[in-house]
């Protein structure tokens, strides 16, 4: 078996959409066993820069299209996650040992039925507004540490 600590991080851009009422979107994924519930974010295509693929995957995973958000604010930093020993090898063929995100705050200026998660490939059979502190509480564990940071990120422009 390889070592998971000589697999690079998969590249990835995070979306936290934020409502007018300070709640964010949050879907539960469609392939998880578990009651998880995470916010859209996805890898980040060759040629591709962060911002483009936060848009993308946005509107690949809630059918939300661009007119309907504003960029609020932008992670200063990457933040980084590890995936569990037993996913290792199993997930994204196996060539990576977690992602390296760049996140995003954007503020939702649609209505909810702007949102579609019925998109061309769903990834999310439910979705809802949550409270932005409640988020490290609805990933999944190895995840929640991420959730602190990116929380962390965009405290200033939290409610």
């Amino acid at each position: 078996m390889t070592d998971p600590s000589t697999l690079p991080y998969r590249p990835c851009a995070g979306v936290m959409l934020m409502n007018r009422d300070g709640r964010v979107f949050v879907g539960q994924r469609i392939d998880s066993t578990l009651e998880a519930w995470q916010m859209p974010q996805g890898g980040i295509d060759p040629g591709e820069d962060a911002h483009t693929a936060a848009i993308r995957e946005l509107g690949e995973e809630t059918g939300v299209t661009p007119d309907k958000v504003s960029l609020v604010a932008e992670a200063r930093d990457e933040l980084f996650y590890d995936l569990p020993p037993e996913l290792v090898g199993k997930v994204w063929k196996g060539k990576y040992r977690g992602q390296r995100q760049r996140w995003f705050l954007f503020r939702f200026e649609g209505e909810d039925s702007d949102i579609r998660i019925d998109t061309a490939h769903p990834e999310f059979r439910a979705w809802r507004w949550a409270e932005p502190a409640d988020l490290p509480q609805l990933i999944v564990p190895f995840k929640r540490a991420l959730y602190e940071q990116v929380l962390a990120a965009f405290a200033d422009h939290l409610n």
